[in-house]
């Protein structure tokens, strides 16, 4: 009980926050890591462990019954459910998947705006915490135990500057990646490389077509992307801001 006890006090008290600087080039590292091919894959990992979280916790909540979930080594997942095939229950579940990493990265930046950046840190580790009674195999239970205890070492040991840190550069990867896999989902759509995605299940349960779906999950996580860039670099979006309105009326 005392462990747990510092844990929350240390979860639970303010960070200040860095200099604009610090959080724009939190926001570079995120960027190259998304981006170089190198570190893309655990990257994309962790994108894939808040896609299926998504999809079980909205079923959670939908009233459905969640049977498991499986992580596996080509960085794809899988969350099995069962409750009615067709509904708004079944569609906000399949829908949830590829919104999960921009929801959850706009949770962290409000956590960081109110200062609380280690607090960011310890709700990664409970949510991997409420995501290991779930995982179905081997390799996911490996993958989310390890990702859980790198974490907590890193939120223990860690200089409070360096914590900080860490935070905004997780929220950010989960902000910038959040677009990747669904412009990876629609190029592998055009080849007819995938036709059972989520975005598919969801054009047979609605009347929207895929590629709809794919245009409104890539809009909504662009959108998430630019708020939390919005505030937490107010200064400089708004001078970036000021500076495309002026090419625009030139």
């Amino acid at each position: 009980m005392e462990l747990l006890g510092e844990v929350w006090d240390c979860a639970t008290s303010r960070q200040p926050a860095p200099s604009p600087a610090t959080i724009l080039l939190c926001a570079l590292i995120a960027l190259l890591l998304v981006a170089l091919p190198t570190t893309w894959r655990a990257v994309r990992m962790l994108v894939t462990i808040t896609h299926e979280g998504a999809h079980g916790v909205v079923a959670l909540l939908t009233g459905r019954r969640l049977h498991g979930i499986r992580l596996n080594a080509d960085t794809s997942g899988l969350t099995v459910s069962s409750g009615p095939p067709r509904g708004p229950g079944m569609v906000a579940t399949l829908a949830a998947g590829y919104l999960g990493p921009a929801i959850v990265g706009l949770g962290a930046t409000a956590l960081l705006l109110a200062g609380y950046a280690l607090g960011v840190l310890w709700a990664l580790v409970l949510l991997l915490a409420l995501l290991l009674v779930q995982i179905r195999n081997l390799y996911g239970l490996a993958v989310v135990v390890g990702s859980a205890l790198v974490l907590v070492g890193l939120s223990w040991y860690m200089p409070a500057s360096a914590q900080s840190t860490l935070a905004y550069v997780l929220t950010w990867v989960l902000l910038i990646a959040a677009p990747k896999p669904v412009l990876e989902l629609a190029r592998q759509r055009r080849r007819g490389t995938l036709r059972s995605s989520d975005a598919d299940q969801l054009a047979r349960l609605t009347r929207v077509p895929a590629s709809g779906w794919i245009g409104l999950f890539l809009v909504a996580n662009l959108a998430g992307l630019v708020l939390a860039a919005v505030w937490l670099l107010p200064g400089i979006t708004k001078a970036a801001g000021s500076w495309l309105g002026g090419l625009v009326l030139d």
